[in-house]
């Protein structure tokens, strides 16, 4: 590129040459921006910010809180409650929907998000990152409850992550393609570096934690045994496994070279539809990779198209190259 694009051009040329977002979804998304650059340096602080470790608590599904969890949690909140773009927020680390406090104005955005996903791996230095959403309230005059935020992932008018890797990145789309940015340090500033991300249709790239193999249900058992047969297999080639378990850095390296990412429903845990979340990780991720030409279904529904019942529902996820979600899809069909 001739010249560097910073994000604030970017989204100002999507709002006024394009048309494409309000001058509010703009501010909206320079807000998550900012806050995202905060969680990046707590993060690349380490152990030298003393924010390495467990919280010694636990969130709303039950799982153990990372320091970090909850720093980048309350940076998200106190960034974005102020600015009069939001009506509310609700997040994975909370158990209900955070309402921006009455001495600020009220907007008409919803904002969702996973405040850092893949916290297992902080400790241990692995990619991780934060996944947000923007959603419209409804149009009624009455106060937000749970019941706006339970939108199909079809009705989201923003969504992206941040990934807090060897550059932080900033992956983005406003229904437009995808475009991605990377932190310039020092300007401070993220600038665009890729434009029209598109995921190949084809790939010899898989990505699921093989460990649970004995609890997956038969099309994916099916999908994985041909892969590892390579090309004496019918799939007459040879696949590479990669799997970081963290899904924002898997989704990352598919939309930068292809590849299918896995976390499917298994028989350990029957009653739950699957161990992601619908509306701070499945809806975001799904709508970027279908935005780059990829696919995405929870096996037998495009996730998109899923209404939600509860705030922090769960969902299988197959998303990735089109031809192999297509694939595996018409496996779950047949079973």
């Amino acid at each position: 590129m001739s010249s560097k694009i910073s994000l604030s051009r970017y989204l100002v040329e999507q709002q006024r040459d394009k048309g494409h977002i309000p001058a509010d979804l703009r501010l909206l998304l320079e807000v998550v921006a900012r806050a995202c650059k905060s969680i990046s340096h707590a993060v690349n602080k380490g152990a030298l910010g003393g924010v390495l470790g467990s919280a010694e608590s636990e969130n709303v599904q039950g799982e153990v809180q990372k320091k970090l969890d909850i720093i980048a949690n309350e940076v998200l909140l106190e960034a974005n409650e102020w600015g009069g773009h939001l009506a509310a927020m609700a997040s994975e680390e909370m158990d209900s929907i955070y309402l921006v406090p009455n001495r600020y104005p009220q907007g008409e955005y919803l904002l969702m998000f996973d405040p850092l996903d893949g916290s297992s791996n902080i400790d241990v230095n692995v990619s991780i990152g934060t996944i947000f959403s923007v959603l419209k309230k409804n149009d009624d005059n009455q106060g937000v409850t749970e019941q706006d935020f339970l939108q199909p992932g079809k009705n989201q008018v923003a969504a992206g992550y941040c990934v807090y890797g060897p550059q932080t990145t900033l992956v983005l789309t406003v229904g437009d393609g995808v475009a991605m940015f990377t932190l310039d340090r020092e300007q401070g500033s993220f600038v665009l570096t890729q434009e029209n991300v598109q995921v190949p249709a084809d790939t010899k790239e898989f990505a699921i934690n093989m460990s649970n193999m004995r609890h997956w249900d038969e099309p994916v058992r099916r999908y994985i045994d041909e892969c590892l047969q390579g090309k004496e297999g019918p799939r007459g080639k040879d696949f590479n496994m990669r799997w970081i378990a963290s899904m924002v850095a898997d989704v990352h390296r598919i939309l930068t070279r292809g590849g299918v990412f896995m976390y499917p429903w298994d028989k350990r845990e029957p009653h739950k539809a699957g161990k992601l979340r619908l509306l701070y990780e499945a809806n975001p991720m799904s709508w970027l990779i279908e935005q780059a030409g990829g696919a995405s279904t929870n096996g037998k529904e495009r996730i998109l198209d899923l209404l939600p019942r509860q705030l922090h529902e769960r969902v299988s996820v197959i998303l990735g190259s089109k031809n192999e979600v297509d694939r595996l899809t018409a496996y779950h069909a047949k079973n």
